[in-house]
């Protein structure tokens, strides 16, 4: 009779170690799937922090204390320049009033000492004197156009301080060239400063007594 050949039966791999194997590669697919939309959000975040900051156009300090307060293409007063030069008005007499410019406007600059008491935001006596000769210049060379007050302070204080003081000063004399020059005071715009531009240096007395003022400028319609 012919012998039967029986092979042994080989060993398959269990159903757990299937099930196992089945575990470990989900796993890792998800980690792989994960890592991708990390990266990819990464990316995204990069790209949109790049626009972000090409996009928005930086914040410009104005160049000169004529312009400081204005915001940047809101106006036509691009043309106004700090270093403008000395001009003379007829109807300027007073020698304490210092007026820079040209045809198209003017700088007027009168000292915080000259305007006001150490510390006080209450106008002079003599101050009126000398406001009345800038509104009626005002009036007569720049009539119906803007008018803009600008506050300055040294540095003695705090900067908080010193820039609430030139915001009261600048009002101040907005409130006099309304009600006592004939200026619309819908024409009238405040812009303290205080200590920030200074002209001088703040460490002698005569540096900070230069950067105590008040800037008044006209400009035509």
């Amino acid at each position: 009779m012919a012998e039967l050949s029986v092979q042994p039966k080989k060993k398959g791999i269990p159903c757990l170690g299937w099930l196992f194997i089945g575990i470990v590669i989900l796993v890792i697919a998800l980690l792989l799937m994960r890592s991708c939309n990390h990266t990819s959000d990464s990316t995204i975040n990069t790209a949109d922090t790049n626009v972000a900051v090409g996009t928005t156009s930086p914040v410009t300090p104005a160049n000169d204390t004529a312009l400081a307060g204005r915001t940047p293409g809101a106006d036509d007063w691009d043309d106004i320049e700090k270093n403008a030069p000395n001009i003379s008005y007829e109807e300027i007499t007073d020698k304490d009033i210092s007026v820079r410019g040209n045809d198209n406007y003017g700088i007027y600059d009168l000292g915080n000492n000259i305007l006001f008491d150490l510390n006080s935001n209450k106008l002079r006596t003599g101050a009126a004197q000398k406001l009345t000769q800038i509104a009626a210049s005002i009036s007569k060379r720049f009539k119906g156009g803007e008018v803009r007050i600008y506050g300055f302070a040294d540095s003695t204080g705090s900067a908080a301080y010193n820039k609430q003081l030139a915001e009261e000063r600048a009002a101040a004399v907005r409130n006099w060239l309304a009600t006592k020059g004939g200026i619309d005071s819908s024409r009238i715009s405040l812009h303290p400063i205080g200590e920030a531009r200074p002209v001088a240096t703040n460490s002698t007395p005569q540096g900070r007594e230069q950067n105590r003022r008040v800037e008044i400028i006209a400009k035509k319609p």
